[in-house]
């Protein structure tokens, strides 16, 4: 009976909401946002004042920003009973700040946004639309598009298995096209985009809408990840107790990705590699010999040690080219 409740509330949300010129306090979804913040600057308030025109709960996890993304937002939204800020003393991650977030709103869905997304105006009813198409769909995700209206990767993938990795790392990825089941590519987004919502292994966390009781089941986001790869692990535990998991092609945003961790290149480069570690031992550790575990792990920890090499070299050559003025 709630199912249907929340249906019939949706398609007269959906009708209001299809007006454009239709800004005001009614008929807005039943959805909470949840945006977690480390320093995303003007990205922020611009996330925040797009996403209002939609619902009526935002909540704000600030990870110990040190820039003037808070300032700049409460300057912008003074006194907005729709928005709440919560305050973290030091940068917890960004699951332990969805959870935060989550544990803080009550609605039925809830949308986990990067601050640095600009949500496109109809995309959240088109994902919410898809959502509530089926009971069995717990999650879906939306088109990620740069800011050249390319799409971006990680909007729709398949798990990237040890197996997968391997093809990708090897260069085997591109006999895909001959035998796609042996040699995947789990690159979607080189894919032509799908003219319907289609289902996939996996979605982006920068734009993830779950279905409140799906996320109860499957279990929270797991807090041994830092940043990166805490979205598969999500996706995988989704799969694991049968729900489905949507990418809607026609929901899109613009993700500036990079904003909150660009600055950090070493920093991020560490936790995404130890997150990879994690998510393949977590989940594949007795699908796959002992010795293939190794080599994986082995793998994740090389291609980190190049890219630090590789940061290490663009700093040299920033440091060394002469200061004008």
């Amino acid at each position: 009976m709630r199912e249907k409740t929340h249906g019939q509330l949706f398609n007269k949300m959906t009708m209001q909401q299809a007006d454009p010129n239709n800004h005001d306090s009614t008929g807005k979804l039943p959805i909470a946002v949840v945006i977690v913040n480390y320093n995303a600057g003007d990205f922020l308030t611009k996330c925040v004042a797009t996403i209002l025109q939609t619902v009526d709960s935002v909540v704000i996890v600030d990870n110990a920003s040190t820039d003037a993304s808070l300032s700049t937002l409460t300057a912008r939204f003074q006194n907005e009973p729709r928005l709440r800020v919560l305050h973290n003393p030091a940068n917890l991650g960004f699951s332990a700040g969805c959870n935060i977030g989550l544990g803080a709103t009550d609605m039925p869905y809830v949308l986990f946004l990067n601050p640095d997304c600009k949500v496109e105006k109809l995309s959240l009813i088109r994902m919410l639309q898809v959502l509530e198409s089926d009971p069995q769909i717990g999650m879906t995700g939306g088109c990620l598009v740069n800011p050249d209206g390319t799409e971006q990767g990680g909007g729709r993938r398949i798990i990237p298995t040890p197996w997968r990795a391997f093809v990708r790392a090897t260069g085997l990825h591109h006999l895909s096209t001959f035998w796609p089941v042996l040699f995947p590519d789990f690159h979607l987004h080189k894919q032509p985009l799908p003219d319907r919502p289609v289902e996939v292994e996996a979605i982006s966390g920068a734009m993830m809408l779950v279905r409140r009781h799906a996320i109860q089941t499957a279990g929270k986001w797991d807090e041994q990840y830092f940043l990166h790869c805490e979205d598969l692990d999500l996706c995988m535990r989704f799969r694991q107790e049968g729900w489905k998991i949507m990418f809607v092609p026609s929901a899109k945003a613009v993700h500036y990705q990079g904003t909150c961790s660009k600055s950090r290149p070493f920093f991020v480069a560490w936790h995404k590699h130890k997150g990879m570690v994690y998510f393949y031992k977590k989940f594949f550790r007795r699908q796959y010999p002992g010795i293939l575990m190794h080599l994986v792990a082995a793998g994740v920890w090389l291609r980190f040690f190049i890219a630090t090499l590789y940061y290490a070299f663009c700093y040299f050559v920033k440091f060394l080219k002469p200061k004008h003025g």
